[in-house]
C-alpha cells in the first residue's frame, strides 16, 4: 500500500483517484502519521441482490395492494 502526505494528496488528487479506480489503496499521511485511506469501493454482491429480490418478492406476495387503495394512498399523500 502507498502512502501520500496531505498536500500531494490535495495538489494531485485526480492522479490518487485514477491509481484508486486501477484498484490501488493509498494512505493519506500529515507529519507521517496515516489519517485516511483511498480504496476503491467494493462491488455489489450478486448473492446480496437475488437475496434483497427473494424477500421483496415474499414480502409482494403476502402484502397485495389493490389499485383503489393505491388511488387513496396517493390522494392522501397529496392532501399532506
Amino acid at each position: 500500500m502507498n502512502t501520500v502526505g496531505a498536500y500531494e494528496a490535495k495538489t494531485h488528487l485526480s492522479e490518487l483517484l485514477m491509481r484508486v479506480e486501477k484498484g490501488e489503496s493509498i494512505v493519506i499521511t500529515r507529519h507521517g502519521t496515516p489519517i485516511a485511506e483511498l480504496r476503491p469501493v467494493e462491488g455489489r454482491s450478486t448473492e446480496a441482490i437475488a437475496a434483497a429480490i427473494k424477500i421483496l418478492g415474499d414480502f409482494r406476495s403476502k402484502h397485495s395492494v389493490g389499485a383503489d387503495e393505491v388511488r387513496e394512498m396517493i390522494e392522501e399523500g397529496r392532501r399532506h
